[in-house]
């Protein structure tokens, strides 16, 4: 791809392929808002960073590339969640009403949201977008192999997350 681009150009690049960088992007940062202005973000440095741009891979795997720094960035600087008793007493209100199966679905969920961003990154563009491993470890600048290697870590610490969580609530 030559590093010589018009705007016009870069604008219909953007275009073509702003809701895949908006939606990997609103994966990792659950607020809407956050995550627009970090995907524009990260446009507005893939234009400025174009000269290097090499072709190694697709272009937008490129700008999902700069998105996730930006995205880390961003949630490293963030001031930590806190959620408002009301709405836990209201969630453990309607899990009353559920089958074992969404029981399980909602721990899993909720354990998975207690993993590290960049975990919670990985699981969902692996699993998730079907992403190869190939494509992740340009994205998350890794190794396929060690990428292969953390999955089976986070699999293994979910299962004994929800395991011990099950068992809470059996105790209680």
């Amino acid at each position: 791809m030559s590093t010589e681009i018009s705007k016009e150009s870069f604008a219909r690049l953007v275009q073509q392929h702003a809701p895949q960088v908006l939606d990997f992007t609103t994966r990792l940062l659950s607020d809407r808002r956050e995550a627009e202005e970090v995907a524009q973000d990260a446009f507005v440095k893939a234009f400025r960073q174009l000269s290097s741009f090499r072709g190694d891979s697709s272009f937008v795997t490129w700008v999902q590339r700069i998105a996730y720094h930006e995205a880390i960035d961003h949630l490293r600087q963030r001031a930590p969640y806190m959620v408002d008793i009301s709405e836990v007493a209201a969630i453990s209100d309607d899990e009353e009403l559920s089958t074992g199966r969404e029981e399980r679905i909602l721990l899993m969920e909720e354990t998975i949201d207690e993993l590290p961003p960049d975990d919670q990154l990985l699981l969902h563009i692996y699993y998730y977008e079907d992403q190869p491993l190939r494509d992740i470890a340009y994205i998350m600048d890794a190794e396929p192999n060690a990428l292969a290697q953390r999955l089976h870590r986070i699999r293994k610490k979910l299962l004994r997350m929800i395991k011990q969580k099950e068992n809470e609530q059996t105790e209680r």
